[in-house]
């Protein structure tokens, strides 16, 4: 079996992550679970090989200088593939994460109150999808660029680390960067991404004081920027974003970020009550115009729980509530949406389950 058949079979199987080491059997990821691919270990020959079949010379200069590099994968007609390779105990590990190239499935994507379609229609302003890796963040923003592309005539350019779904052009003209390929860094393709003539510009995700600079700077020039985190709830995202800025700089930075959020989404795969797949647990907060008033002011941040609890009717939604949804629903049990509840006595209530 070749390198790409393995691939295939995997993803073949279900798996949405592969893990390839030395002295073990590949295993693979299925809603959540690890199990092993086939009975035979994999040797440290067989791995080191891989360098020279998958990375290109700037890749291997780099995994030679750092012991480790992100790169993506493609296989016609089957998947792409975000890897990292990396370097435990002298041996080369792989871990490939599966994006499909099939954007029909983004129509799968299921989020409280038409989400996706509504967010597709603003114009300006920062949409956030946020979540710990895994949860299934990229397919979301992925959905709502699609939504964008077949109903808008827009230019969107996206800047990823590596490009995860590859996007036709349909209504809208799309470019997509890649950094390291394309571009230095995420900050740098920004503002480069400026004189672009862009109308939505989506960042794979904000790490660092520059790119959010350069994000919120988009934002207030009149551009739709979509972008990600890893933060656990809409909260945490929102002072999560003001702690990037320097302390002297996070009065103003508090000011025009409130003035552009749209939404923040935060989520969460858990797995079905049936055991088949998992469902997507969401909050969204969205930037009416309290919120941006409480998000102005420092001491109005501990009522933005209490403005997401009432703002049902904005199309807000806390996780706590939506975990009672699913729960209700018949989606997850109980114990699923306890242990992932952001307050585990909240959830009881919700459901009843007292």
């Amino acid at each position: 079996m070749t390198f790409d058949e393995m691939l295939g079979a995997c993803v073949k199987n279900g798996a949405s992550d592969i893990h390839l080491h030395s002295g073990m059997p590949p295993h693979i990821r299925i809603n959540g679970h690890m199990k092993p691919m086939m009975p035979t270990a994999l040797t440290a020959q067989m791995m080191e090989s891989l360098t020279g079949t998958l990375l290109n010379e700037k890749q291997r200069t780099k995994f030679l200088d750092k012991h480790q590099v992100d790169f993506a994968y493609s296989i016609a007609g089957v998947a792409r593939f975000r890897v990292n390779m990396f370097r435990q105990r002298g041996s080369v590990s792989m871990v490939l994460r599966v994006i499909s190239n099939d954007t029909s499935r983004l129509a799968a994507v299921k989020l409280p109150f038409d989400t996706i379609a509504d967010l597709a229609k603003f114009r300006r302003g920062i949409i956030l999808v946020t979540g710990p890796t895994g949860s299934g963040k990229s397919t979301t923003l992925a959905a709502i660029l699609d939504e964008i592309n077949r109903t808008r005539a827009e230019m969107i350019v996206t800047i990823e680390d590596p490009i995860e779904m590859l996007h036709s052009n349909h209504q809208s003209v799309l470019v997509q960067r890649e950094i390291g390929q394309d571009a230095p860094s995420f900050a740098e393709a920004l503002v480069a991404a400026m004189r672009q003539d862009p109308d939505v510009i989506m960042i794979g995700e904000i790490r660092d004081f520059a790119t959010a600079q350069a994000a919120i700077s988009a934002a207030q020039t009149g551009h739709l920027v979509l972008s990600t985190l890893h933060t656990m709830d809409t909260i945490r995202t929102v002072n999560r974003i003001l702690e990037l800025f320097p302390q002297e700089e996070r009065g103003i930075a508090r000011v025009l970020f409130a003035d552009s959020i749209v939404a923040v989404i935060s989520q969460r795969l858990l797995p079905k009550a049936d055991g088949q797949g998992r469902a997507v647990a969401v909050e969204i907060m969205r930037g009416t115009l309290y919120v941006k008033d409480l998000v102005k002011d420092e001491e109005g941040m501990p009522q933005l729980k209490d403005a997401l609890l009432n703002g049902k009717d904005n199309g807000m939604i806390s996780f706590d509530d939506h975990l009672a949804q699913l729960y209700r629903e018949g989606q997850i049990d109980f114990a699923t949406g306890y242990s992932a509840a952001t307050s585990p006595h909240e959830f009881k209530m919700k459901t009843g389950e007292m």
